[in-house]
């Protein structure tokens, strides 16, 4: 397909603007941001940063779409997703590739990407089971009773860089399938997917204005979070702008999930496979040059298999092939910009001087192009230290020695942040006492990134979440609907009569 949605100036920069009411609309604001090849240290764009007029623009259009999608019956509604789930899947080369010169990852990376949100409409295209109620007949003598779970209108999604194409896949398939009109805000830093994807939902045969994209900075966020016709807000990104989120939108009365930040273990214990175990570490630690939620930051390694464990990754290490996310060979890009870049090897500079070892130091030795940073291990890693307590979102992998199963699992348990972990071990027993033991939202047995498939739910624990619905799956058709229940009775009007007390059922 040809996307529309990219305007090129004379001088060869991508103009990026909104879709408000089934069409793109030019940014009035003045206000701009420069979109970046990440692989080169190239601006290739600017897109426009939304005013407050401009999100009211948007929400006004969802707001007069809403009561015609709401009445759209679930086969129609159906219908619509399914031409969306093909058209995403025939155009999911062209995504990945969009994805790919905004974001940096690896273009095999970006496809398993779009697979895994094609995932949540393909779940969201069963909506007419999933929103099926519950009906008790004869509740009392002449009285049926029914539930059912309606739209809550307007509802908005905010969504971070590291996800440009999955993570609004994981809100507005489901927000859509449930009789919601939306209004996106993506990553200022790669817009362009969201725009694409506006498109072919627009060619799914969804009516205008029930899918908005503003382009946008904390004015827009601000304006989301404290517009009365905005009923829920959908967030992922860190722990601070999350927390920011929930508090403010819940303090103008709207329904909040937001997903922060984590500092993922993997638990590796003494009867492991090691060799399967440092593999899953490489892959966990580096995928998507470390910027993943889900990514392993952390390897507790039992102290009898340490030296060997360590010695394995380091070893596996030179054979990941570091470069632009559009060559063939590439198995990790850059990260997103030069500033998150220069924070990620401040980590890797100060480690040294609190005690860790760099078994693997993955600083370029000359300056690059691009925003790259190698593969980096990090030894004798211990709380207390910058590269533990806090989160580095980079391709820096910590190992930090433990006595055992107790120990590993105090130490996770005592981490502010619960969103994901693993265990490496042959010992069933153990591996079934851990998942009762851990505090963790999810959690892998010889899984290293245990993202819950579309038909589970999505969240961590403690820091990691804010509200208390997890995201897209069951939790997330509950998240875009509210409950309603109806008591039913059509009485022979001869038989009527005046009872004043309490309705009672026998």
């Amino acid at each position: 397909m040809t996307t529309r949605t990219r305007r090129r100036t004379l001088a060869g920069m991508n103009e990026i603007h909104h879709w408000i009411d089934g069409k793109i609309v030019e940014s009035t604001s003045g206000r701009t941001a420069p979109v970046y090849n990440p692989a080169l240290g190239e601006q290739t764009g600017s897109v426009a940063l939304a005013s407050v007029d401009e999100v009211d623009a948007a929400v006004a259009a969802a707001t007069a779409a809403a009561p015609g999608w709401r009445s759209t019956s679930l086969s129609k509604r159906a219908e619509i997703l399914f031409r969306m789930r093909e058209l995403v899947d025939a155009n999911r080369k062209e995504i990945a590739t969009l994805l790919t010169s905004e974001h940096g990852k690896v273009l095999s990376d970006a496809l398993g990407e779009v697979a895994r949100g094609l995932e949540n409409i393909e779940f969201a295209c069963g909506v007419p089971h999933l929103l099926k109620g519950g009906f008790s007949e004869q509740a009392a003598t002449g009285v049926d009773v029914y539930s059912i779970r309606q739209p809550l209108g307007v509802v908005a999604g905010i969504t971070p860089f590291n996800f440009p194409a999955m993570v609004p896949m994981w809100m507005f398939a489901n927000a859509l399938a449930c009789g919601n009109t939306f209004v996106l805000k993506p990553s200022e830093k790669d817009p362009s997917v969201a725009l694409l994807l506006a498109e072919l939902l627009a060619q799914a045969g969804l009516p205008a204005g029930c899918f908005n994209v503003v382009n946008g900075d904390k004015v827009a966020v601000d304006r989301l979070l404290e517009h009365p016709e905005i009923k829920a807000v959908s967030f992922v990104g860190s722990t601070p702008i999350a927390k920011y989120i929930y508090e403010t939108g819940t303090a103008n009365g709207k329904r909040v999930q937001a997903l922060g930040g984590a500092k993922n273990h993997m638990l590796v214990l003494a009867d492991a496979d090691l060799d399967m175990a440092a593999d899953a570490a490489i892959g966990a630690a580096y995928g998507s040059a470390g910027e993943r939620c889900m990514a392993i930051s952390v390897v507790l390694a039992a102290d009898a298999v340490a030296d060997e464990l360590v010695a394995k990754i380091a070893e596996r290490i030179p054979s990941v092939k570091v470069g632009a996310g559009n060559e063939p060979d590439s198995e990790m890009g850059p990260l997103i910009t030069a500033e998150h870049r220069d924070k990620v090897a401040g980590f890797i500079d100060g480690a040294p001087g609190e005690g860790a070892t760099i078994v693997v130091d993955g600083r370029p030795e000359q300056p690059t192009d691009g925003y790259f940073i190698n593969p980096t291990l990090l030894d004798n890693v211990r709380p207390g230290m910058a590269c533990y307590d806090q989160e580095i979102f980079g391709p820096v992998l910590s190992v930090m020695r433990v006595h055992g199963y107790e120990d590993g699992v105090a130490t996770i348990n005592a981490n502010q942040w619960a969103n994901g972990t693993a265990i490496f071990t042959r010992d069933g027993g153990a591996a079934r006492q851990f998942q009762f033991d851990i505090e963790v939202g999810m959690v892998g047995i010889n899984v290293p990134i245990p993202v819950p498939v579309s038909y589970y739910s999505f969240g961590g624990w403690k820091a990691s979440l804010f509200g208390d619905t997890h995201m897209y799956g069951p939790e997330g058709i509950n998240f875009y609907t509210r409950g309603k229940v109806v008591t039913s009775r059509w009485p022979d009007p001869a038989k009527s009569t005046i009872d004043l007390g309490f309705p009672e059922t026998r």
